[in-house]
């Protein structure tokens, strides 16, 4: 069932117009592809190749290499949209996309280097993603020490380890991660173009988000020359001035996306469904317009939260750090808006909802995975506390 969208209230001019239009034309073209790829746990290539062929994946590189250098509001926005279609596809791509943006932030590679990759991304579509996630440590962001290693011989390092959540491995043509250096006992952090060594073990087989691509990726004696070692990359991963977390909005804007898709489907079902024991469609019974009014308020409290940040953001960028907050608290209240909105979707459309011939179904346990990409409830929540003691102290 194709849903009609109205205009969105958050794009301010014609280049926002423009990047949603792309996005939205996108969108309408995974809509149709998702349910097989989420059934089969297929990564979307068909996806990638009209991205590539649109030039979607050079949102984020800077101007003078070709690139849109998209604002950190505007990448919401284009990952806001392409989500209703496909929130796996927007999900993988939207990793690929903050990391390029970031490195166009903090630029942590040597100029040259970053030229080369942002030109063939241009060019090729080439895609990237950082993979740091472990077995043993579990999520980079609790700190723990990578059991991947780099051991170095002559002219560069061997690599060997697994990695996972490798969101998408199969379409993936360079990755940076994190790798343990016993003989200087610290880790750094590595580019490494997909090739010899590398195999992709399929084990993501999950609840949600099934088209992520996000498997375990092997290293076995992997060479790295000198030139892909990443000195002082790392120090931005952990939250240097470099890095504050900006980038990593293209999550919630994910979720509150498919969230988005549900609320269109849900109302225009309730303004279509006239059983016959009603004289009008169900959008007329007051319990149903209260659940539509409910999903509006989640709805658009998380947009207006997650728009004013990223613009804040864009705007004050000497203030970057100082947001880490409430850029972990859009995510928050998105990730958990978005879980309260499916629901309510399903509410209104009833026990139909539960049949995988619609779309709910899978959005209900898309954005299930949200809660589960950083940061997490639990972080966030406490660095608010953390903040509201610190000032309350300081008052004092």
């Amino acid at each position: 069932m194709q849903v009609k969208i109205d205009k969105d209230r958050f794009v301010r001019n014609e280049r926002e117009a423009e990047i949603v239009a792309t996005a939205d034309q996108l969108a309408s073209k995974f809509a149709g592809r998702s349910a097989k790829h989420d059934r089969e746990g297929s990564f979307p290539h068909d996806n990638f190749a009209d991205m590539r062929e649109c030039g979607y994946l050079k949102l984020t590189v800077p101007k003078q290499y070709g690139g849109d250098e998209a604002s950190l509001y505007e990448f919401v926005l284009a990952q806001d949209h392409l989500a209703r279609g496909d929130g796996s596809t927007a999900l993988a791509a939207g990793w690929h996309l903050g990391q390029v943006m970031q490195m166009r932030i903090s630029r942590p590679w040597p100029e040259a280097l970053y030229a080369s990759f942002c030109k063939e991304v241009v060019s090729k579509g080439a895609t990237i993603n950082h993979y740091a996630s472990e077995r043993a440590t579990g999520s980079p962001s609790r700190g723990g020490k990578p059991e991947t290693t780099a051991i170095r011989t002559a002219g560069g390092f061997l690599i060997n380890g697994r990695k996972t959540y490798s969101t998408l491995s199969p379409d993936v043509s360079y990755f940076t991660i994190s790798a343990w250096m016993e003989e200087e006992n610290r880790a750094s952090e590595f580019l490494i173009p997909m090739g010899a060594g590398i195999s992709i073990e399929e084990t993501w087989d999950t609840l949600g988000m099934r088209a992520t691509g996000s498997h375990d990726l092997l290293l076995n004696q992997v060479f790295v020359p000198d030139s892909g070692t990443l000195e002082g990359a790392e120090i931005n991963r952990k939250g240097g001035t470099a890095f504050d977390g900006g980038t990593l909005l293209h999550i919630p804007a994910c979720y509150i996306g498919i969230a988005h898709a549900a609320r269109d489907f849900a109302i225009h079902f309730a303004q279509n469904y006239r059983p016959n024991s009603l004289p009008g469609p169900i959008s007329e019974l007051p319990t149903i317009q209260r659940q539509i009014g409910e999903m509006e308020a989640e709805l658009i409290t998380a947009r207006t939260l997650l728009y004013s940040i990223a613009d804040r953001w864009d705007r004050e960028p000497e203030g970057r750090s100082g947001l880490k907050p409430e850029l972990g608290l859009a995510k928050y209240v998105a990730t958990n808006s978005a879980v309260r909105i499916v629901d309510l979707a399903m509410r209104i459309v009833g026990g139909t909802s539960l049949s995988r011939t619609l779309p709910l179904e899978r959005m209900y346990r898309d954005v299930r995975a949200g809660l589960h990409n950083p940061p997490m409830d639990d972080i966030t929540l406490n660095g608010l506390a953390q903040r509201a003691l610190a000032e309350m102290q300081s008052a004092e």
